[in-house]
């Protein structure tokens, strides 16, 4: 999952990690990311400046490289001084575009390979058939003006060629769960999405593991200072809090389902595996019809992110992205290269062994790579993961 380079000595396709989930067994999570122990991701960008710093970043956080390089520049900017960007001057149309195309991506490419149902024609992409936004494409736009285009015409798309009417009627008409699994029910001969939520349903929304959602963004700016100052001292007091992290003692996730701007609706949805699924589906969709809504998300943003300064040559910098809210931090010397740095991202929340994935898992008959693929669907990491049955890997 990460880039080779031949121009670096650096092993960056030793970095990435990967997770094995195993079902029914009591250790149900392995796996880690080595570039997050001990501190390495650091040492490996220690004295690196402003592109450097986000170059390296790419390399080695390749599927949200996008997000990372937002949260880096913003992390940067207030260490060497700047203000603190609590809300941008103008809409994050480029992370609203990118984190679209992350979207797609999972939706496209995981799900059939998570489904067996789905396994003769995985790997028809038929239903992707001029669909602006490419999988996987050249450098993204860098500016407003050319991602705000892009994502007209993704929501021009989803309107003509997949969801057949208008974004906001449908947006209107299917955010609740059962809404969305009749669009579902009645789509699926001719849209594999559809088909895959649709045809889990049964499994998936019977696998419900305990939900505690990682909540330090808040409106209450004061609040949200002290949290993140909470969470940030954690990550410098010990270098490998960022592998296996906790909030106010206690595992959380991370997930598209646990936005600020959801915070309000979040007792009224009995959370399972298929609803975080959809979770994804539905926000693709938003994120497509923010294009022509910029005022509606103005005091809950539809992604938050921001940057504070904690200390002199110190800040942190969060970002809301498709898998959840990332975090780094950095420590600047003397003369403006980087002294330390460490990233949070929601994979480490989510796969934590002590999690609520690795307790569902754990429940799971040994032999249920049915219910564990759906799982890992569900909580969608950003490494490789394999499921482990009874000592054999299946993918």
């Amino acid at each position: 999952m990460v880039a080779n380079t031949n121009v670096s000595p650096t092993p960056w396709d030793a970095l990435a990690g990967q997770y094995r989930l195993r079902p029914g067994n009591p250790v149900s999570v392995v796996g880690q990311r080595p570039v997050l122990l001990e501190g390495r991701l650091g040492r490996l960008l220690r004295g690196q400046r402003g592109e450097q710093v986000g170059r390296s970043l790419s390399r080695v956080f390749t599927l949200c490289a996008h997000a990372h390089r937002r949260t880096g520049e913003l992390a940067l900017a207030v260490a060497q001084g700047g203000p603190p960007i609590l809300l941008p001057t103008e809409p994050p149309v480029t992370l609203w575009l990118e984190t679209a195309r992350d979207h797609l991506r999972s939706i496209a490419l995981d799900w059939p390979q998570r489904w067996p149902a789905l396994s003769a024609d995985g790997t028809n992409l038929d239903w992707l058939r001029d669909c602006p936004l490419p999988l996987f494409s050249t450098p993204a736009p860098t500016d407003a003006r050319s991602s705000l285009e892009k994502l007209n015409q993704l929501r021009a798309w989803l309107e003509q060629r997949v969801l057949g009417q208008s974004i906001d009627k449908w947006l209107l008409d299917h955010c609740q769960p059962n809404d969305l699994l009749g669009w579902c029910n009645a789509q699926a001969a001719r849209l594999p999405p559809a088909r895959y939520l649709g045809e889990c349903y049964p499994i998936a929304n019977s696998l419900r593991p305990s939900i505690r959602c990682l909540h330090v963004l808040d409106e209450d700016a004061t609040r949200q200072r002290q949290q993140l100052s909470q969470l940030a001292q954690s990550m410098v007091d010990d270098a490998d809090f960022v592998q296996h992290p906790s909030w106010l003692g206690q595992c959380a996730e991370n997930g598209p389902w646990t936005r600020l701007r959801h915070r309000q609706e979040e007792a009224a949805i009995k959370h399972s595996a298929w609803t975080r699924m959809g979770a994804r589906w539905i926000e693709l969709v938003e994120l497509a019809a923010a294009s022509q809504q910029f005022s509606s998300f103005v005091d809950t943003p539809l992604l938050s992110s921001g940057a504070m300064r904690l200390g002199d040559g110190q800040a942190l910098a969060w970002c809301e992205m498709a898998r959840g809210l990332l975090l780094h931090w950095v420590r600047l010397d003397a003369g403006g290269g980087v002294q330390d740095y460490r990233v949070l991202a929601p994979t480490e929340w989510n796969f934590h062994p002590q999690g609520a994935l690795a307790t569902a898992v754990a429940g799971l008959a040994p032999d249920d790579g049915v219910k564990a693929n759906l799982l890992a669907a569900a909580f969608d990491p950003c490494v490789a993961c394999t499921i482990e049955l009874s000592g054999s890997n299946e993918s």
